[in-house]
């Protein structure tokens, strides 16, 4: 397996109507969220606890609510909450 990202239920689910701008910088995070998860659950397979509880990071000045799921060595962004115009 090699570790990923992706989004939950849906993209389209969970990324809409946000600006363009802000999904770049969601999918940059995610992906530095990725190599991260890879380095701390070097064979996330094995892994035996129960994983990580939900987090949530601003990024461009939204909100990003993802969850680690190391078995799955999956990243998953579930809600975004977009930056205030």
């Amino acid at each position: 397996m090699s570790w990923s990202w992706e989004y939950l239920p849906s993209e389209e689910h969970v990324t809409g109507g946000a600006p363009a701008g802000f999904l770049a910088a969601v999918e940059q995070k995610a992906a530095e969220l990725v190599r991260a998860a890879e380095a701390l659950y070097l064979d996330g397979t094995t892994y035996e606890g129960s994983g990580e509880p939900m987090q949530c990071l601003d990024v461009a000045g939204g909100l990003i609510s993802y969850y680690i799921v190391p078995r799955l060595e999956l990243v998953v962004v579930c809600q975004l909450t977009p930056p205030l115009t």
